[in-house]
């Protein structure tokens, strides 16, 4: 059963494993140089959490019409499903990062990657659960969006982790990411 969409979704998730795979090449070869920081690991473990969760939100419609669930229902189970992790990944990212790092990330980041990619995932969640006419337009939207805050939160965090000298081992020089 092909639902609307899917073919977008299939092109996501592959976008999605490919930079997975290009941003952990990155932090191998920077480790080449150095032992990687407290932050490099940090961010090498989100950037492959937040894009697996992705690439399995792009996934699940196809997975639940094999299952022969109705459109409108595939776009509710799979917001939810999408929604509940991806929230709770962003929303807690300043305190895991506080934790780890010991230090918050910049506004920017705070901006795009927390406040952003929140925003856009509740108000894809509430309007898959209240509306049905656009739900694929809308999921699809979000996830695109929540991927490109993934994006904008790595390049940022690869420029300032290019900047670190290389004996660096455990704390960061410079605040970021």
């Amino acid at each position: 059963m092909e639902f609307k969409g899917a073919s977008l979704l299939y092109t996501l998730a592959t976008l999605m494993v490919t930079f997975a795979g290009f941003s952990a090449l990155l932090f191998v070869i920077r480790q080449a140089g150095a032992k990687l920081s407290l932050l490099d690991r940090f961010i090498v473990r989100n950037v492959m959490t937040y894009t697996f969760v992705l690439m399995a939100a792009a996934l699940l419609p196809a997975l639940l019409a094999l299952f022969d669930v109705g459109e409108p229902w595939i776009w509710r189970i799979s917001g939810v499903l999408f929604a509940l992790p991806m929230l709770a990944l962003q929303v807690t990212y300043p305190a895991r990062r506080l934790k780890v790092v010991g230090s918050v990330p910049p506004p920017a980041i705070y901006a795009v990657f927390v406040v952003l990619g929140s925003a856009v995932t509740l108000a894809m969640l509430v309007y898959v659960l209240v509306a049905v006419q656009y739900s694929a337009a809308v999921y699809s939207t979000a996830l695109s969006i929540d991927f490109f805050t993934v994006i904008y939160g790595f390049v940022n965090a690869l420029d300032i982790i290019m900047q670190q000298p290389t004996d660096v081992s455990e704390k960061p020089k410079r605040k970021g990411a």
